[in-house]
C-alpha cells in the first residue's frame, strides 16, 4: 500500500470513528467475535456484499450509505451487548439475528424496546440519538455548531459535541447523568 492509499484508509478510518464511535473493522470484528459469525454470514446479516463489508472493515470505505443497514448494525451492537452480558443465549441470538436480517428499517427513532421491561435500552437510546445527528451533519459540522452555542447556550454545546462526535460510551455516561 503506498503513501496515498495509507492516507485515504486513515481519513476513512478517522471519519468511522466520528460517525459510528470507532472504526467499522473493530466493531465488525468484536460483532463477529462474541455472535460467533463469519464475514460471510455478518455481511448476509447486515445486507451487505462480502466485498461491501470487507471495504468498509480495511477502510477502503468510510460510510455506511444505506440507513437500514446502519440500523441493523445498532440492533447487532445491542444483541452483542446482551450476548455478552449473559442475558441472551447464542440460540436465541441465532433466532433474534433472523430476525434483524429481515428488518427493512423505519424511524431512526423507532420504538423497539427490550423484550423484558419494554423500554429501550440506554445504549439503544443513546446510539438512536447519535444516528439521528450524524444523519443530519457530518462530526465537524456539529462540532463547529457546538462551539457557536458554547457561550450562550452550554448545555445544548456540551449535548451537540457528546452525542454528535464522542463515542457512544461517553453518551451513555451523559445520557445516565441526566436521568436523575
Amino acid at each position: 500500500m503506498d503513501a496515498t492509499q495509507q492516507d485515504a484508509t486513515a481519513r476513512a478510518r478517522e471519519l468511522q470513528r466520528s460517525w459510528y464511535g470507532e472504526p467499522l473493522g473493530a466493531l465488525f470484528r468484536r460483532l463477529i467475535d462474541d455472535l460467533g459469525l463469519n464475514q460471510a454470514r455478518l455481511a448476509s446479516v447486515l445486507g451487505l456484499s462480502a466485498p461491501m463489508l470487507s471495504q468498509l472493515m480495511s477502510g477502503q470505505r468510510a460510510k455506511i450509505g444505506n440507513p437500514a443497514v446502519v440500523q441493523r448494525v445498532q440492533a447487532l451492537q445491542e444483541l452483542s451487548s446482551q450476548v455478552a452480558d449473559g442475558r441472551v443465549s447464542a440460540a436465541e441470538a441465532a433466532v433474534r439475528m433472523e430476525e434483524i436480517k429481515k428488518t427493512a428499517g423505519g424511524s431512526v427513532l423507532n420504538t423497539q424496546a427490550t423484550a423484558s421491561t419494554g423500554a429501550p435500552t440506554v445504549r439503544r437510546v443513546v446510539r438512536e440519538i447519535q444516528s439521528l445527528l450524524r444523519s443530519v451533519a457530518a462530526a465537524g459540522d456539529i462540532i463547529d455548531a457546538a462551539e457557536s452555542l458554547t457561550a450562550t447556550h452550554p448545555e445544548l454545546a456540551e449535548f451537540l459535541r457528546v452525542y454528535g462526535a464522542g463515542r457512544t460510551a461517553d453518551a451513555v455516561a451523559h445520557y445516565e447523568a441526566h436521568q436523575s
